[in-house]
């Protein structure tokens, strides 16, 4: 049966036009042929000109993710399998692959599906309906190319619980995909060693993306007193200890976070020099300044605090308040680590939030570097949504 046929508007999908991944449904005229959602379907303009083939999930906002432009692909197990070997290939030649993130949904041409390897385990986490009925495929093609490498996987575990699945008429899901392994496995990264758990951590289990920053802020960390905010796991503090921080205190509201943090600083022999506490660090930021701390580098690593455009003015709001009590934390000459990993606070917009903070604070800015995400996580340019971790490094002086 020939795929059913999704026709734009006349002067719709600009931004697919531009090299976006999405179609929405307020871009669509008309459907010709019958489909269930999941289905890959054929998108044509509203000249009957072809565009390219996806997945329609009439359920969605996001109508239709697009898998190729090519008139002629294939949408089988074979094109698939290249999808995964061009990704693996990529992150072949621009990262460490003993951990990394594989597949990076639209930035990998796979919408919707996130792959990360922590050693010889894969975690999965599927987000839309139609990669959804593709994963266990994917799954198998990407065992077969890391065999090709030498690289045997023990076990892969899904990570598919997030809530944004039900936006896709989906239940979240979580469980091994065949047979069952130890969720806790150890890996080492920019020569710091971890225990990941894929079953219980946040997302996939350890956040590969902010990889090159922790090695990014080893260097001015030796010798120095450093505050990490936000610290999960204690991976920013753990990359200040190894580089011979004089003094490191972590801190998580999450009490398993913190206990997670507390065993790799033990399995990296640094338990008497990096410390973590669980606390809010909207209320300890404060508490703090009263105490009169003074710290050589303090780091602000916080979760999203926004996932959608309606919230971006409270976003704003938290990101300057605990920018500007960093701020007033750092001795003069000292360094501010400060990143946003939401998508919707966009660079420009973070970049004034710091410069507001720092003008509350009485600081001069001197910026050392702007970073982003690591290569694994790659930036596709027209595809907004795989563009989000913005990370700088200030020196921060006092006004003069």
């Amino acid at each position: 049966m020939d795929p059913a046929k999704v026709y734009l508007k006349r002067g719709e999908g600009r931004s697919f036009k531009a090299g976006g991944a999405w179609i929405y449904d307020n871009e669509i005229d008309r459907i010709e042929g019958g489909f269930e959602n999941g289905d890959i379907v054929e998108l044509l303009d509203f000249d009957d000109y072809f565009l390219g083939r996806g997945f329609i999930n009439t359920g969605s906002t996001i109508r239709l993710r697009i898998l190729s432009r090519k008139k002629d692909s294939v949408i089988d197990a074979a094109f698939m399998e290249r999808r995964v070997r061009d990704a693996w290939e990529y992150r072949k030649a621009c990262v460490d692959t003993s951990s990394c993130r594989v597949i990076f949904g639209e930035a990998d041409f796979l919408p919707g599906l996130v792959i990360d390897k922590f050693e010889d385990v894969l975690v999965v986490e599927s987000l839309a309906l139609g990669i959804d009925r593709w994963k266990l495929t994917i799954v198998e093609a990407l065992k077969k190319v890391l065999a090709e490498d030498g690289i045997a996987i023990r076990g892969v575990y899904e990570r598919s619980d997030a809530k944004v699945r039900l936006k896709e008429g989906m239940e979240p899901a979580k469980g091994f995909i065949g047979e069952a392994f130890d969720p806790r496995v150890s890996i080492c990264e920019n020569g710091v060693r971890y225990i990941v758990n894929v079953e219980d951590g946040q997302k996939t289990g350890f956040f590969l993306d902010q990889k090159y920053n922790r090695a990014a802020i080893q260097r001015l960390c030796k010798g120095k007193k450093v505050l990490d905010c936000f610290t999960h796991t204690g991976s920013f503090a753990l990359n200040a200890g190894i580089a011979g921080a004089a003094e490191v205190l972590g801190v998580d509201a999450s009490q398993p976070a913190v206990t997670q943090a507390e065993e790799n600083a033990a399995l990296n022999g640094l338990a008497e020099t990096v410390r973590f506490r669980c606390a809010d660090v909207f209320e300890l930021l404060p508490e703090l300044e009263r105490q009169g701390e003074q710290y050589d580098v303090v780091i602000l690593d916080p979760p999203a605090f926004t996932k959608s455009r309606a919230s971006v003015k409270q976003a704003v709001k938290g990101y300057r308040e605990i920018n500007l009590r960093g701020l007033k934390l750092v001795r003069n000459g000292g360094y501010l680590c400060s990143c946003s990993c939401s998508h919707f606070m966009d660079p420009e917009l973070f970049a004034k939030t710091i410069r507001e903070a720092a003008t509350g604070a009485h600081k001069r800015l001197r910026q050392v570097e702007f970073r982003t995400q690591a290569p694994d996580h790659p930036i596709l340019w027209a595809a907004d949504s795989s563009y989000y971790l913005k990370f700088y490094i200030f020196q921060v002086v006092e006004e003069r």
